[in-house]
Order: C-alpha cells, then structure tokens, then sequence
C-alpha cells in the first residue's frame, strides 16, 4: 500500500451551505488526476443585484481540466449539480450520476444547448468504477430526494468517504434506506477520511423520519374544509410523495402549480416513483372541481418573487386563486436569509383571508441532515481516521471537527474553500490555498464575483445614478448643462426638478471655473464636473450618487 497523498479541495460549500464543489487529487503534481464530485450553485440575495444563480469560481480545476477525469454528482439538489451545465464548456469532463440525476441533468444540459455534447454517464444504484486511479463506489443513504448517494473513494494509499447530504431514516417512503453493510464494510476495511455533512451538527438527537409527517399531514389535510395547498420544495420528492398520499387518502384529486413542480415528478415518474398515483389535474381544469376535492402542490415555499404560491397570493396567477376558508400549509422550514421574503409572502396570503400552517404548528416538516445522534452513528460505522467536515457555515465545520473530537477520531480538520489538504495515513493537513470564489450567472453571461458590473448595481442600488449632459462649441457651452437621475430621492417641499436644476447650475459654476484651456479638454471637464455635482448631491441629500458626465462637442 502506497502512502502517497491524497489531496482534498473544496471549491463550494465550506463555510457555507450550498454551491458545493469538492475536488479529490492524487499522484505526482506534474501527473495528478483529479475527480469533481458534486457542483451546485446558490442563489442570489440584495447584495447581488439582477444576479438569480450564483456558482463556484472553478479556476483552480479550470487551469488542471487536462487532469480531470470527470464529475461525480452524489444527488440532484440544485446545490450538488445545478453547477454542471453553466460550467461545463470551462471543464469539459465527463458526467455520472444515478438514473434520477442523470434524468435531471440532462434536462438541465438541453436547456444550455448541451445535450450531446456534454458526455452523460448513467450508473446504476451501488455502482463501482474507475475513474484514473479513483475505485469509486456509491454508497445508498437516505435524504430528502431520490437516490441520494455516498462515495467511497478508494486509491492506493487507502478510502475516503465522501457522505453528501444524508440522514438516517428507517422509513423514507421512497427509496431504500441506508446501506449498513456498505458503510461496516468500509469502516472494516478502513477509511482514512471521512468528508461530512455538517448542517444539522448543532442539533441534538434525530432529524425524524418521513412516514411520521405523512401521518400528520394525512390528517391535517383531512381537517381542512376549503381548497388546500401545500407548498414544499419541488426537489423534496419524499415530500411531494407524502403530499400526494395525503390528498388521496382524504379524496382530493392532486394540481402541481409550478414549474419545478412537474420537472421533478416527471423525473420520479422516469425512475419508477408516483407510479400508483392519480392523474394530476391541469391547472386549467382544478378550478371546476369542488373545494374540498382539490389540492395544489406549489412552488413558492420561500417566498421566491416568481413562484407559484407568491403569483396566487397576489393575485396574479391565471388559473389558481385562494381566499377566505382556503389553507395553506408550509411543508419546509425557513432558510436563514429568507425570513422576509416568507413573512411578506405570509402576510399577503393572510390578507385575503387564508389559514396559514407552518412547521411551528404540526409536526409537517423534518430535515434531510444529520442531526448529532445520527452523526455518531456514522462515525460508529465508518471509523475514519481524519474527520473533514463540509456542508457547513464556519460555525458549523468548527463545532463538527470538535464534535468528531469527542467521539475519540484522532484527527479533524475544519476547511475552508480553497483548502488545499493533504491526507495521508499519518493524518491531514492543509498545506496550501487555492484560488476559490463565486461566478455570477447574470443573464446570458457568466461573470467574476468581483465584475464591476456587479459592484456598479450595488453602488446604484445604494445610492441612485445622475447623468450630467453638456454640449460644447470651440470650448464653450452651447445650451445650458442638463442634468437627469433615477433613484435619487426628493421631498415635497424640494421636489426633483429642484433638485436637479440646482445640480445644473452648480455643474455650470464648475464649468465656468476652468480655465480656457481645460476647456478644450474633455477628460478633465467630466471630472471636473462629476465632482462638483457629486459633492454638492452629497451636501443636500446625504448621499454620494454615481455621477456620469456626457461631453457632446460639436
């Protein structure tokens, strides 16, 4: 057995949850393969402006693409493999992943015009390949989606296990559930680092299992008396499932509302799941159906502006409408960050008059991540060597690699993107750093993180936008300087053209200060006055606006 290192690089999801890209390496710098595994994206907040997809900056990989072998995608959450197709003509590697994945991720490939191009590997459920000198082996685990795998990671030096997103569910309704003998076996055989997920770390006992919110949401359901609708994340297919179940079990016939809605249950459906189910009603067709007999499944649990559930509580969704004596039951927990956005969205629902249900309320939600009970578990089955926790804000790694500690694992260590770490049977060890980062997919462009563009908006977001215009003649002004804003505040007693035509006259005050010959030139008018208008914007308003000069000369 060789103790050659294995190199371990997250890119995405260390120090956060979600946009997880890791990287495994190993051999000889100069010769070094290198395998992906998993490569997601996050979304957009207030401080990205006009930017809805956000991916790992994959530049380290990028430069070494010669040495890569391919991706491995562990699941089908869009923070696993929502990544592949937006980055795949910089990798341009091979793809494997499970049938439900593979089914997902060709989907997304044809939208971005890849299909064909991009090479598609489908394996089977408990697959063992060789990418290079990677032994890889898909472990079955239990999660909140289809075919949710670990990874063994087997080289010369010895196994990693890379767990994904799991939790230990001895019910998951759908899928099998976790493979015991698979995880002994490995531990047996002997696992020198286990790379884990660390969201759940900071809460005690079990994240709870699936059968248990099937029976409450049954009989939730079955106590509504009006139209229904459950929202919940589209990917959570063990929840679409119980969902389903619920409405059937209580007579109601089942409407999806929502794209991702019938993306996700046309793929189950690929892969043999909701096989036994009724036919979902279209949206047209619900409406004619009696209140008590209809259900709708909607996009929207977060509050997103251009879900489902936030056009019906609007009322600008063109076939569903909800109202006084009408539910609505919020199967999903809060994502941190999302608060207002879910609050607003509440309170508009509220507003006409419909009954809200959170998971605060009934037992209608749990977890898909490990919560510490089911953490000792897989240690107690895998017993790693080296504990590197990932899937995880800061917090989250730092009290994983201390939890890891307590159960007696001799080494742990808490990365961050862009941690080089070298693993070896002596332990681990970060030994250098790699460049990490975000991409911003704004429109049809993929751009830096630090894209002046995205630095403009947020300037602009701030602080509004003045463009100052003035024409000149051999050095002189022609017509009087025009000044005109957008996002710059006023008040009634000073309104904007106030406002502006002051900005105008200081900008002709500033003007006239020069001297004949920076007149003629250009460059320094704009900045002399860009200043002007800017400082005196600042001295009314209280703020700094981005100021642009525009010199026609004639």
């Amino acid at each position: 057995m060789s103790n050659d290192p294995i190199y371990f690089v997250p890119l995405g999801g260390s120090n956060e949850i979600g946009m997880n890209l890791n990287l495994y390496g190993y051999g000889p710098e100069e010769d070094r393969s290198w395998i992906i595994v998993d490569c997601g994206v996050t979304f957009g907040d207030l401080n990205t402006p006009g930017v809805d997809i956000i991916t790992p900056d994959p530049r380290f990989i990028e430069d070494r693409k010669h040495q890569l072998k391919g991706i491995v995608l562990t699941h089908a959450h869009e923070d696993h493999m929502g990544a592949v197709a937006h980055l795949w003509r910089r990798l341009e590697c091979p793809i494997y992943a499970t049938p439900f994945t593979a089914w997902l991720m060709r989907d997304r490939l044809a939208e971005h015009g890849l299909l064909g191009e991009a090479p598609m590997h489908e394996i089977g459920l408990h697959s063992r390949f060789e990418l290079g000198p990677f032994d890889l082996q898909l472990v079955t685990l239990t999660h909140s989606i289809p075919e949710p795998n670990g990874l063994i990671i087997r080289t010369p030096t010895g196994a990693i296990l890379h767990t994904g997103d799991w939790k230990i569910d001895p019910d998951p309704l759908i899928g099998s559930s976790t493979d015991v003998a698979a995880l002994e076996a490995v531990g047996e055989e002997g696992v020198l680092a286990m790379v884990c997920d660390s969201t759940n770390v900071f809460t005690e006992g079990e994240s709870g299992s699936e059968a248990g919110v099937k029976e409450n949401l049954t009989k939730l359901v079955g106590e509504q008396k009006g139209k229904v609708a459950i929202a919940a994340f589209a990917s959570n297919v063990a929840r679409l499932d119980t969902a389903i179940r619920a409405a059937e079990a209580n007579g109601r016939r089942v409407c999806l509302v929502g794209r991702s809605m019938h993306r996700m249950t046309q793929a189950a459906k690929a892969v043999g799941l909701l096989a036994d189910v009724q036919p979902f009603v279209e949206e047209e067709e619900a409406g004619y159906f009696p209140d008590d007999s209809i259900l709708y499944l909607c996009t929207g649990s977060q509050g997103e502006p251009r879900a489902a559930l936030s056009r019906i509580a609007e009322g600008t969704h063109r076939h569903v409408t909800l109202g006084r004596g009408d539910t609505v039951i919020f199967s999903s927990r809060i994502i941190p960050g999302n608060e207002r956005g879910i609050f607003d969205l509440m309170n508009r629902l509220a507003a006409r008059g419909v009954k809200l249900i959170t998971e605060k309320d009934e037992h209608i939600h749990v977890s898909g991540h490990p919560c510490r009970d089911e953490l000792r578990q897989m240690y107690a089955w895998a017993k790693p060597h080296v504990a590197i926790p990932v899937h995880g804000e800061r917090r989250h790694l730092i009290e994983h690699a201390e939890f890891a500690k307590s159960l007696q694992i001799p080494h742990a260590l808490a990365p961050q993107n862009g941690s080089v770490i070298e693993i070896t049977r002596d332990g681990a060890r970060i030994v250098d750093e790699a460049p990490s980062g975000r991409m911003y997919v704004d429109g049809n462009f993929l751009v830096e993180g630090e894209a002046e563009s995205i630095k403009e908006r947020r300037r602009l977001a701030g602080s509004g936008h003045i463009v100052v215009a003035a024409i000149l003649e051999d050095g002189d002004l022609v017509s009087e300087i025009d000044v005109r804003a957008m996002g710059v505040a006023s008040t009634y007693e000073y309104d904007l053209d106030d406002f502006l035509d002051d900005l105008a006259q200081t900008a002709d005050e500033a003007f006239k200060r020069m001297g004949r010959r920076e007149r003629r030139d250009e460059a320094a008018i704009e900045e002399q006055l860009r200043r002007a208008v800017r400082r005196d914007a600042n001295r009314i308003w209280g703020k700094k606006p981005h100021v642009e000069v525009i010199i026609l000369s004639r």
